[in-house]
């Protein structure tokens, strides 16, 4: 119960709560409702109930897992439309304060007793084997954890990228962190995260990707869902144009050892002497 002092939930707009993040000044989730951008900006833009109709077996690797609504959401998704698929999650995290905490406060009874005992083994172990559910926990920087389920061979069907925003958490949205996360990701899988950064969707591109957008929750902003192959809902005219300004040029980090203030340092750097439209000037044309 000590993790208790540090976090104290926050109810969002449909009912459900989040942390605040003293460390990164920032919301676990979106004001507009916590369990629901776990649902739209992750699980549907996955399409892992349909998934789950067509596969015997899915493989989910959750970037960031928090306090791990993503997962559950996804566990409780596959579960109502195929009880016997079989799951296998990987999930990075750099310590387990928030997601002991998440559970302290029963913040996942949301999803149900079965999705809640089993995370709470992950959560405690490490490593959670029951029902039709396979669950791993790699604990630390997310940089080095990666380099780990690349080495594995393990090849995901859906992958949810959910660090910190960009400005506050720039080492897990680096040029280099995403192209091993796309590494990860199944020929016919698909990446979700909530960000539409033009810094993020570039990199995303860089390593391969084909992007689209995502619907809005809560936010002003939809965002962005990625695959190697196959339709995705299409960017506008006005996000294309995006990632031709200086909001495009990404975050790097050729160590994956950097700390957070060179790597902006960094960015900042390379926009200030890029060719690139300013992004002040797409902005008053869009206003």
């Amino acid at each position: 119960m000590s993790n208790l002092q540090f976090f104290s939930p926050q109810v969002t707009g449909d009912g459900s709560f989040t942390f605040f993040s003293p460390e990164f000044e920032e919301t676990f989730h979106s004001q507009g409702g916590a369990k629901q951008e776990a649902e739209l900006k992750f699980i549907e833009p996955c399409l892992l109930r349909s998934k789950a109709q067509q596969q015997d077996r899915i493989c989910i690797l959750d970037v960031c897992y928090g306090l791990g609504y993503n997962s559950a959401a996804a566990l409780a998704g596959i579960g109502e439309v195929n009880p016997h698929c079989r799951v296998e999650l990987v999930a990075l995290e750099l310590n387990p304060t928030v997601a002991q905490a998440a559970l302290a406060y029963g913040l996942l009874d949301l999803w149900g007793a079965q999705v809640v005992e089993g995370l709470a083994q992950l959560v405690g172990a490490g490593s959670w084997e029951g029902g039709n559910v396979g669950a791993r926990m790699f604990w630390g920087d997310a940089r080095q954890s990666i380099k780990r389920v690349l080495g594995e061979g393990f090849q995901a069907d859906a992958i949810f990228l959910d660090p910190f925003s960009p400005p506050k958490c720039p080492q897990l949205w680096t040029v280099e962190f995403l192209g091993e996360v796309a590494q990860v990701l199944a020929p016919t899988g698909r990446l979700a995260t909530y960000s539409c950064a033009a810094a993020v969707r570039g990199a995303l591109r860089e390593a391969g990707l084909r992007i689209g957008a995502s619907p809005r929750v809560g936010r002003r902003s939809p965002g962005t869902v990625a695959s190697w192959a196959g339709d995705l809902p299409p960017l506008s005219l006005q996000e294309e144009e995006h990632l031709r300004t200086r909001a495009a040029v990404p975050y790097r980090d050729r160590t994956g050892q950097d700390s957070p203030t060179i790597i902006r340092q960094r960015r900042q750097g390379e926009q200030a002497s890029s060719p690139l439209e300013p992004s002040s000037h797409w902005k008053k044309r869009w206003a």
